[in-house]
């Protein structure tokens, strides 16, 4: 009884920070363990949100919902929780051993926080089998089962109470494969109708040519234009010159049209374990900052997995996003395109522990390489006098681009 009754408080409390007051669940959503249904606003009776919940053995109750905009809700509460309401915090969440996604949440009471969860994130969500959620560097595992048809009825309850009212809400569940069937169709590409979502990366110039540099799997699977732009500067679209799926690397190009003020010097000297590294990029564009993004780190091993030679080890943080962007020294010059963060729930099943601060850039030899297999007039340059951090911020502004474009599915899931 005590279960019952907080799982249907927790679901009262669960709405965006203008949803203060809730009346329900009206309908029922009932998919495995999961169950909800719709909620109105307690002081107006109109319609807030559509959400189930399920509680977990370990203490957790994870609840997900639909607002009446269609923005995506997720939520987690524990009668051990004691945060202060309104107080903020991260939620990193990992799905299958893939990339992890950083959240914002926000504490509704002392026992739960929650979430606006990006679209793209909520069909990880719908996909996954295993879910680990890490806040405050504490990992809560999360089993997922019945996610595919939860959230198709979570979706069917919102379309069909803003279309035909409270008055005629019923089993949510039933109805819900066709209102998905229409979403998965307003989703297609126009290529082969094979469903497409935004991505994301960094590049960086390397020539008077305007020739860019970025990770393979950041162009991978794009359909139509790969754009490019400098922060605060309109986009321009880039063509793809080669590309090296073996080593992760992609070249594109500029239009001749366009201009750079500057471009990115290679180091000629090898770095070593132990020396400082900065990287720049856009991890997370659309949630995070429309700027690019700094942190610090040393070089922590001179190899990659299982010693591969072409990756630098770094402990500098990187996230999806960052993949493509410049590695640079502490006197500014390139020393390693960053490519991948170690699958951190993979290495965690194995070991029992989560690792942390062990990222990977593709190293100055196989670059150069590359570039020169693709006759591109790159410059090299010897180690300088150090410089600050915000100066080598400052001089890489002019040549570090986010790249964009939409991708296959299929595509993305390659990664």
């Amino acid at each position: 009884m005590w279960l019952r009754s907080f799982v249907v408080a927790f679901v009262f409390e669960v709405m965006l920070a203008r949803f203060v007051h809730a009346a329900g669940p009206f309908g029922t959503i009932h998919v495995g363990n999961w169950n909800g249904g719709a909620f109105t606003h307690d002081s107006t009776g109109a319609f807030s949100h559509c959400a189930a919940s399920m509680p977990y053995a370990n203490g957790m109750t994870l609840l997900v919902g639909q607002d009446s905009n269609n923005a995506w809700l997720l939520g987690f509460a524990n009668p051990a929780f004691r945060f202060k309401k309104g107080e903020n915090l991260t939620i990193d969440l990992t799905f299958d051993g893939q990339a992890e996604v950083r959240l914002f949440a926000t504490a509704f009471s002392e026992v739960m926080v929650s979430a606006v969860l990006p679209t793209n994130v909520a069909r990880a969500f719908q996909k996954a089998s295993l879910m680990v959620a890490v806040a405050r560097g504490t990992p809560f595992q999360f089993s997922l089962t019945s996610t595919a048809p939860l959230i198709a009825a979570v979706s069917n309850c919102v379309t069909r109470v803003k279309a035909d009212g409270l008055d005629k809400v019923g089993d949510f569940t039933k109805m819900a494969a066709k209102p998905q069937a229409a979403a998965d169709k307003q989703a297609a590409s126009p290529a082969g109708g094979k469903p497409a979502r935004a991505k994301s990366g960094t590049g960086f110039v390397v020539s008077t040519s305007g020739h860019i540099v970025t990770n393979h799997h950041v162009i991978d699977g794009c359909i139509g234009d790969i754009k490019g732009n400098l922060t605060g500067e309109a986009a321009t679209v880039l063509r793809v010159v080669s590309s090296d799926a073996n080593n992760d690397l992609a070249l594109l190009q500029a239009p001749s049209t366009t201009t750079f003020k500057d471009f990115a010097r290679i180091r000629d000297r090898s770095i070593r374990s132990g020396d400082s590294v900065i990287a720049i990029g856009f991890p997370y564009h659309g949630i995070l900052t429309s700027d690019f993004t700094v942190t610090t780190g040393i070089v922590s091993s001179l190899s990659g997995m299982r010693n591969d030679s072409r990756f630098l080890q770094i402990s500098a943080p990187v996230q999806p996003g960052n993949s493509g962007g410049p590695l640079f020294d502490n006197t500014g010059q390139v020393v390693g395109v960053v490519t991948a963060k170690i699958p951190a729930l993979r290495i965690a099943v194995a070991t029992g522990n989560i690792p942390e601060n062990i990222n990977f850039a593709i190293k100055t030899g196989v670059l150069r390489d590359f570039l020169d297999n693709s006759v591109v007039p790159y410059q090299t340059a010897e180690p300088k006098s150090e410089l600050k951090t915000t100066d080598i911020a400052t001089n890489a502004r002019p040549y570090t681009m986010l790249i964009s474009c939409n991708a296959t599915e299929q595509a993305d899931a390659k990664r």
